[in-house]
């Protein structure tokens, strides 16, 4: 087997109140990543795209990604990528997690599946720092394994999947770019006890109410006291989104990642398609360019296209 390409989902992170956290697949949309194995010990990458992303490995977090993999073994060989991008660069829908992650599952199948899951989450945050300057996990960890995860640690990695219900996510990303970095200078370094202890309540109930498959739970725990309420301000309409796609049916929701996106969540995709109408509604009149994507919860992370 010289060349393997497979499917990287999008995700969403934080997802309200697990910030750093919690995190979901999304079905699409999604970067396709191909990686040979080449004889020579370096990393080849070219972009099938027009996003203009650097080439050279050490500033293209596939680069880092498969640097610390092959840097782990010893390799005297490398890798060559091809990457073909649908997820767009600061959409907050984990576009640099998809390339990382679907990079280092491509090169383990190569490889063997030499690496666990859980190893190859570590692999892929180092790409993530590169990208926003933090080892964090919440977009990797649903690329990887699929569905609803939580975070429990980053140090060492410890990634628990959650049992959730049938889901459906409506997504809607402005034509406007937040960077990581912005988005974290923002946050408030010190929280009150009271806001903390409501929101690891509502972090908790949250991942009861999946469990349970309790729709009701699930709306009344997405609540955000420390991060939505300073972030929102860089989304332009963003109150206006929300309760526009709450009137509509939408269990609840809120910033994707670090934003500019923002998503809801509802239990039937007739609900979820009714959303992106309310979305659109709003920011029709605003002038700002928009996408929207529905989409169900993918059970499943990165996954073989095809090997040769």
């Amino acid at each position: 087997m010289n060349e393997v390409k497979v499917h990287a989902p999008a995700t969403v992170a934080n997802v309200v109140c697990g910030f750093d956290c919690l995190g979901f697949a999304l079905s699409e949309p999604y970067d396709e990543i191909l990686v040979r194995k080449i004889n020579e010990p370096t990393i080849r990458i070219t972009h099938l795209d027009d996003f203009g992303l650097p080439t050279d490995p050490k500033k293209n977090v596939v680069g880092v990604a498969l640097q610390a993999m092959l840097d782990l073994i010893n390799a005297g060989f490398g890798f060559e990528v091809e990457i073909t991008k649908h997820i767009k660069p600061g959409s907050g829908i984990g576009s640099s997690s998809a390339s990382s992650s679907g990079a280092v599952v491509a090169a383990n199948h190569l490889l063997g599946d030499r690496f666990t899951k859980l190893e190859l989450a570590d692999f892929a945050m180092d790409g993530e720092k590169l990208a926003s300057g933090e080892r964090h996990a919440d977009n990797v960890a649903p690329c990887i394994f699929g569905g609803f995860t939580l975070v429990r640690s980053t140090d060492p990695l410890d990634i628990v999947l959650l049992d959730f219900p049938p889901l459906f996510a409506t997504v809607i990303h402005p034509q406007i770019e937040i960077k990581t970095s912005d988005a974290r200078a923002i946050l408030p370094k010190d929280v009150p006890l009271k806001d903390a202890i409501r929101q690891w309540s509502n972090l908790g109930s949250l991942v009861a109410a999946l469990a349970k498959g309790d729709c009701d739970l699930i709306s009344r725990s997405m609540e955000d006291l420390i991060v939505e309420p300073v972030r929102k301000s860089l989304i332009p309409e963003f109150d206006e989104v929300k309760s526009a796609s709450l009137e509509a049916g939408a269990l609840g929701g809120g910033i994707s990642g670090s934003g500019p996106s923002i998503f809801m969540l509802s239990g039937t995709p007739e609900i979820a398609q009714k959303i992106a109408e309310a979305m659109s509604a709003v920011y029709g009149n605003t002038g700002i360019e928009f996408n929207i994507h529905v989409s169900q919860i993918e059970s499943e992370g990165v996954r073989i296209l095809m090997d040769n």
